[in-house]
């Protein structure tokens, strides 16, 4: 071989280790998801489907540079920490996590993988951040909503059905937020108002406490946000509608399968917002110096279908304010 060919192999040799290098494909990414609800669920559904979406637009495509893994809990505490266990085997890189039971569940799995909330009321005191502006520990995300908007329940209750003189609130006294929310509520009720509270555990002792209530005249229902409402919102519709009461939601999903308002935030953003604090994190970011972002969004959504079938002609004043009405 001449000198000059000999040369020129050698030449090429020597990159053969860095274009060996730059052809390597990029590193697969573990992302988890956690759902608080069914996987038939068709609001958990456009969540994931947002927060997909979301990463989609970051560059994380599912099957090409991340994996993607789902576990969908019912609303089960016993679901939460089986699959929450099931994640932390995988070595997620992130996991997303909806909702304070979800999130207590998988820092109980693991105090250190990163956990990126979605759902949570009151972050800090659930004990889940060190603060809002600096979280600390392995968990940071979206904040639902504080707990003054309960109150903002009771006043839309009083404008679409001024005759009610009781109030029923329906809530789960096992968890801070369901204590938190009523505690909001009664700090506003009139003196007039004669505030209760329904506790759900199953369906049947849902149907029959709101059967019971709904015997006496002038009665009115607030719905608080809690994993039970959130795996029942048809259920709950329709215990409320074959009883005849005017009743507020926390969320439009339950207006959306036949409630008759709804105040809250927006839900399927945040989950698309909950993308970007996963790249972050993917790209070497800690939870704990991400601050705990607040809702940016709240809604209005007035059933005009189920008002007609209550008999409630809604206030043009509660109308003018909808962000949209079902008709």
């Amino acid at each position: 071989m001449r000198r000059r060919n000999f040369l020129g192999v050698l030449g090429s040799a020597a990159t053969w280790p860095i274009a060996a290098r730059a052809q390597q494909p990029e590193r697969m990414r573990r992302i988890g998801v956690l759902m608080n609800v069914s996987e038939s669920d068709s609001a958990g559904q456009r969540f994931v489907a947002a927060f997909r979406r979301g990463l989609d637009e970051l560059g994380w495509v599912d099957g090409r540079n991340a994996r993607i893994d789902i576990r969908w809990t019912t609303g089960d505490p016993n679901q939460y920490r089986r699959y929450a266990a099931e994640l932390v085997t995988l070595t997620p890189d992130a996991v997303l996590a909806a909702t304070t039971p979800v999130v207590v569940a998988l820092k109980q799995a693991s105090p250190t993988v990163p956990i990126v909330f979605v759902g949570v009321v009151d972050p800090v005191g659930s004990g889940l951040v060190a603060s809002l502006a600096r979280p600390g520990g392995n968990a940071t995300g979206f904040s639902l909503f504080e707990y003054a908007i309960s109150a903002k329940w009771l006043q839309l209750l009083k404008e679409i059905a001024p005759g009610v003189t009781r109030a029923a609130v329906l809530r789960d006294a096992t968890i801070a937020a369901g204590i938190g929310q009523f505690a909001a509520i009664q700090t506003v009720a009139p003196i007039d108002m004669e505030l209760s509270t329904i506790d759900p555990r199953d369906a049947a002792e849902v149907e029959q406490a709101i059967a019971s209530f709904a015997r006496d005249p002038n009665g009115g229902l607030i719905v608080t946000a809690s994993p039970f409402v959130a795996n029942h919102p048809e259920m709950i519709a329709a215990f409320v509608a074959r009883h005849h009461l005017p009743a507020v939601y926390p969320f439009r999903y339950v207006v959306d399968a036949g409630g008759l308002i709804s105040y809250g935030p927006e839900l399927v953003e945040p989950f698309r917002r909950a993308a970007g604090y996963v790249d972050r994190i993917l790209k070497g970011a800690k939870p704990a110096d991400l601050p705990v972002q607040a809702p940016t969004k709240y809604e209005l959504v007035i059933n005009l279908k189920t008002a007609k079938a209550l008999g409630i002609d809604v206030p043009a004043s509660v109308l003018a304010r909808a962000d949209e009405i079902i008709e």
